[in-house]
């Protein structure tokens, strides 16, 4: 068990090596691999007192910053962890999964955040969610991609997304045009994949079924029983 261990943390080290470059400065650097190693760990709850802990610091402000201040291109960091999956997991025959999950709030100054369907809690919650892209293969599973879904009343509300860092850019998509973002992505990307999945929220989708038609990608999508195919 403890050379399982070393041999996870050697792992991390090596990826994080690709990610370090995402940071110009040492702090943020070195808190980075301390954050991943955290989040990793055997810290009950994952919020930012409990990893500055488990890190070694008095206070989360260290974490806060490196979370909503630091400057590092979360996208770029996207890019390089689905080059690592694909050379872990990469196979003609892999699944990209798409599905969506809730985080719940106590707030209303998160990004996104409102009273919706939640997953996480099978009923209607205060809660940010989050459409997510696995990809999945014989040897394994992991993350690729995100959306965060922005709630039509957050986008009508500007000086409630400047409050909350939300790019002016930024504009309503449904779950399914965020799921077609990342696939689009992906297969940009050339990420080898056989099929896509997903359940009734994106099989509903007729234009997202259209576009994957137009890609000549196999997909299989849930859909409800009355859903018109043509």
């Amino acid at each position: 068990m403890r050379e399982s261990a070393k041999a996870w943390e050697h792992e991390i080290d090596l990826l994080h090596e690709r990610l370090a470059g995402l940071f110009r400065r040492a702090e943020p650097r070195q808190r980075s691999l301390a954050y991943l190693k955290g989040l990793l760990g055997t810290v009950e709850r994952k919020n930012g007192w409990q990893l500055a802990e488990w890190i070694g610091e008095a206070t989360p402000d260290g974490v806060q910053h490196l979370l909503e201040r630091a400057q590092w291109d979360a996208d770029a960091a996207r890019d390089i962890l689905r080059e690592y999956v694909v050379e872990q997991l990469g196979e003609r025959e892999a699944v990209l999964i798409v599905d969506e999950t809730g985080s719940l709030k106590k707030g209303e100054y998160s990004a996104g955040v409102q009273r919706q369907y939640s997953g996480t809690a099978g009923r209607i919650e205060n809660s940010q969610i989050g459409v997510f892209l696995c990809y999945a293969g014989n040897g394994g599973s992991a993350f690729i991609d995100r959306e965060l879904y922005m709630p039509q009343g957050w986008i009508d509300d500007r000086s409630r997304c400047r409050a909350a860092g939300v790019p002016d850019t930024v504009e309503f998509a449904t779950k399914p045009q965020l799921a077609r973002r990342m696939l689009e992505r992906t297969l940009d990307a050339g990420v080898p994949c056989g099929w896509v999945t997903g359940d009734e929220v994106y099989g509903g989708d007729r234009p997202l079924r259209l576009w994957l038609e137009s890609r000549t990608q196999p997909f299989v999508l849930a859909v409800k029983k009355n859903e018109p195919l043509w």
